[in-house]
């Protein structure tokens, strides 16, 4: 008998001696494994979309992603867009279609599953959402400013853990999850928002058609059909219904993250069976067999996240900071920031709104019965809430939905930049220390 170790724990080219694998393939391996990898690749993008747009060759930023793009087969085009749109409509709805699938995962097998065990970190989410939409609006009242109250909503989870990963066994695990579960209920927020509030011009024929490819998709689920090339056909022709009918693009990414199954075809039990039972002497189709039955018992969801989420996180995401990202940045520009009720009001709400309302409501919500983690100080609290404050990634997106006016969207960028700033330090630092001030006193 083979065991399902030697099995399942083959060689790859990373772990072998070869010069190039020690000395390129490893190291990469281990940049991307670490948490904080994705948000270090957001932050060069964004500093290389600052200093490109603020150069002598900044026209040239503009020119580049306001070019258009044309892509047709037969009498079928689709409608013409420029590289910037097609990287906020097409390649965000990939990057969407993955938080689908981690919302999934959390609703059926995470944390979500359990009423109890969810209850607190969806009430401190309710409070990260609603009081820094209403400390915006007490500024914007009125006007396109009005429009953005959605922007200081959002929670960058990437960003958001990568700083409580910074700190280690400094922090408790019980915070990164609780901070896990409270992004997860944010971004749920996020979507709802975006496809209510953010869509316009719906077109029902359209919103129909994507409706009837959706109900294709869980048809042929049901009847379990798995070949990918007919779910990623059906996934363009969604994509593209969805475009056409006025509802933001990347809500069909979302539906079809949602409708992912997140349980696995076959038990792990029975997989192992199947691998422990595999002969020594097998031959390559009884391997080739064994290797699909052991993977089939790996939630799809699982799967799809594990395949995605690098191309996600490392290519899409710089790609939309690099072309989202630049702001020329004058002494007109930054003076107008510093004065702007735009500005002024996503900061406020990220960086005050957010730990404010996310510490009120988990404080109301311990006042009725529910426990906050165990070993977390409340100065801890707070920091993971202004970790919870940076916004960045999807604030930036929803900020470029929210205006028409570039001018606004650009003084709207600017206080997401300095907001996510300010969070971060306040988060690292309370998040470090909070332990110590709670002991003190």
């Amino acid at each position: 008998m083979a065991g399902s170790d030697s099995f399942l724990k083959r060689p790859t080219f990373a772990s072998s001696d070869n010069s190039l694998a020690k000395f390129v393939a490893r190291p990469v391996l281990r940049f991307i494994n670490r948490e904080v990898a994705g948000g270090i690749l957001l932050l060069t993008a964004t500093a290389v979309a600052l200093i490109w747009v603020n150069s002598g060759w900044g026209d040239s930023y503009h020119e580049f992603w306001h070019s258009e793009i044309e892509l047709a087969v037969g009498a079928w085009h689709l409608p013409h867009m420029s590289v910037g749109h097609f990287v906020n409509d097409a390649l965000m709805a990939l990057f969407f279609f993955v938080v689908g699938l981690e919302i999934k995962r959390e609703l059926v097998t995470g944390d979500l599953r359990s009423v109890r065990a969810a209850a607190l970190p969806v009430i401190g989410a309710l409070g990260g959402m609603v009081i820094p939409a209403l400390f915006y609006v007490i500024l914007n009242t009125s006007g396109e400013a009005s429009r953005g109250w959605g922007i200081p909503m959002a929670t960058d989870i990437a960003f958001a853990i990568g700083i409580v990963a910074l700190l280690g066994s400094r922090v408790s695990p019980k915070i990164k999850l609780f901070l896990l579960t409270l992004a997860i209920v944010d971004d749920i927020g996020a979507i709802a928002v975006i496809a209510i509030f953010y869509s316009s011009g719906i077109s029902v024929p359209w919103l129909v058609t994507a409706l009837i490819g959706l109900t294709a998709v869980w048809i042929l689920q049901r009847a379990r059909v798995w070949a990918i090339p007919i779910y990623a056909v059906l996934g363009v022709f969604i994509w593209y219904a969805t475009l056409e009918s006025g509802v933001h693009a990347t809500i069909a990414g979302v539906a079809l993250g949602l409708l992912t199954p997140a349980k696995p075809l076959l038990g792990k039990r029975d997989a192992q069976q199947i691998v422990d039972a595999l002969p020594s002497n097998a031959n390559v189709d009884e391997v080739r067999h064994a290797s699909f039955l052991a993977k089939e018992s790996v939630p799809l969801t699982e799967r799809l996240e594990n395949m995605l989420h690098p191309f996600t996180a490392f290519l899409i995401i710089p790609i939309f900071a690099l072309a989202n990202a630049g702001i020329k940045l004058t002494g007109d520009t930054i003076s107008e920031a510093a004065t702007s009720n735009v500005t002024l009001g996503i900061i406020a709400g990220l960086v005050i709104g957010k730990p404010v309302g996310i510490t009120l409501f988990t404080w109301l919500g311990t006042r009725f019965g529910l426990a906050l983690p165990e070993g977390v100080s409340w100065p801890q609290f707070v920091g993971m809430g202004l970790a919870a404050g940076i916004g960045f990634t999807v604030s930036i997106f929803v900020g470029g939905l929210a205006f028409d006016d570039p001018a606004v969207t650009d003084l709207a960028k600017i206080g997401i930049l300095v907001a996510s700033l300010l969070a971060a330090v306040g988060a690292l630092l309370l998040l470090r220390y909070g332990k110590q001030l709670d002991t003190d006193e």
